[in-house]
């Protein structure tokens, strides 16, 4: 049996082959500081994207994007500005912030989930 963190790490691998598959290039994957992680960052054509992956079963423990509260939305984009800052890329740089879901073996990819900064 999977612990959360392997299963995580297996959602976000087929997240991110997905994401590929529909022309996204995965620059990183599990981007940790002290502000929290990012799933995925990639690209999309001139746009950087930062992806939260979220997984569930079945609809018991409520819809996976749910799981995308407020303050997951701060701490994601405070990591993003961290990231931007030690990659030094323009403020100015186009991004966005979207949501993967897996339920089951359903994966739908949600655009603009949220605004950041």
């Amino acid at each position: 049996m999977l612990n959360k963190r392997e299963l995580g790490s297996r959602y976000e691998q087929l997240a991110a082959a997905y994401l590929e598959s529909r022309g996204l290039k995965i620059l990183e994957r599990n981007f940790w500081c002290r502000s929290g992680e990012i799933d995925i960052i990639a690209r999309d054509e001139d746009t950087l994207v930062f992806l939260e992956v979220k997984y569930r079963q079945d609809h018991q423990s409520g819809f996976p994007a749910e799981a995308v509260t407020l303050s997951k939305q701060r701490a994601i984009c405070k990591t993003a500005a961290y990231y931007m800052l030690i990659r030094q890329i323009p403020q100015d740089f186009p991004c966005r912030f979207d949501v993967v879901t897996v339920e089951g073996a359903r994966v739908e990819w949600i655009q603009n989930a949220f605004g950041g900064f």
